[in-house]
């Protein structure tokens, strides 16, 4: 119950991660900054302040790491046995042995059907027999 309630909590923080990133501005992604007429001359851009995007790609980040971590943990204790916690069936009781019985005797087989013997193949110029009619 608990690691599906987790892992549905985490679908939606993956969901909104994704949102939330697709969302924001590219960096110094354009033609110009390719050829080196970047604004600046840092590695990432130029630093902007930090928008509600950003703020929320943080926490959303965090929150996909620890859920992540969370949810490794609860997958390693596997889950529940379906039989967990309940008890052998009680043995049935014993019954007294029947008084002498008689043997049974095996059933007959059905009877068996003749089998006819097979004639050689024809020769050449001779007919072959014509089958025996009952």
């Amino acid at each position: 119950m608990l690691s599906a309630v987790l892992s549905t909590v985490y679908i939606v923080i993956c969901l909104l991660l994704l949102i939330v990133v697709l969302l924001q501005q590219g960096k110094g992604g354009d033609i110009a900054s390719a050829f080196g007429g970047g604004s600046s001359q840092t590695a990432f851009g130029a630093r902007a302040g930090a928008t509600v995007l950003t703020r929320a790609t943080t926490v959303l980040g965090a929150l996909f790491l620890l859920g992540a971590l969370g949810l490794s943990i609860i997958g390693q204790r596997g889950p529940g046995s379906v039989v967990g916690g309940v008890g052998a069936p009680a043995p049935a009781p014993q019954q007294a042995a029947p008084a002498a019985t008689k043997p049974v005797a095996p059933a007959t087989p059905p009877a068996a059907t003749p089998v006819q013997p097979q004639t050689p193949p024809a020769q050449s110029g001779q007919k072959p027999p014509a089958p025996e009619k009952k």
